[in-house]
């Protein structure tokens, strides 16, 4: 996991950008020429189309992207160069994003690790 965490530092580069901005809601920043990541935050790749999501580093901790990140350590491994990917859907990665950064606690990290085991 520190290994992950370390590559997060480095990782930065990308043509199209979604933004999960610090005030818990999204900014809809798609396909722009935006490249450089907000400190405190890491930029993902999601699903086979790689959507690059930026997310706070501190939603990092929660179990369920935990759960994300060991999942991407067995689809690519621990040797993966360039970019951070996240294997599942954008949907379900934007279902889970947006659930975490509502922090109404409507849905648990369990709750939300059963829901991404639904799409798998």
């Amino acid at each position: 996991m520190k290994q992950i965490i370390r590559r997060l530092a480095r990782v930065g580069d990308s043509s199209q950008c979604r933004s999960a901005n610090t005030n818990g809601k999204n900014s809809g920043l798609r396909q722009s020429n935006v490249r450089e990541v907000p400190e405190g935050h890491v930029p993902v790749y999601v699903g086979e189309e790689m959507e690059r999501f930026v997310v706070r580093t501190e939603l990092l901790s929660r179990p369920v992207f935990l759960e994300l990140l060991r999942r991407s350590a067995h689809e690519y491994g621990y040797e993966q160069r360039g970019v951070l990917r996240i294997p599942c859907t954008v949907r379900v990665f934007s279902t889970v994003l947006d659930s975490l950064l509502s922090g109404d606690g409507a849905h648990s990290d369990a709750d939300l690790i059963r829901y991404i085991d639904c799409d798998a």
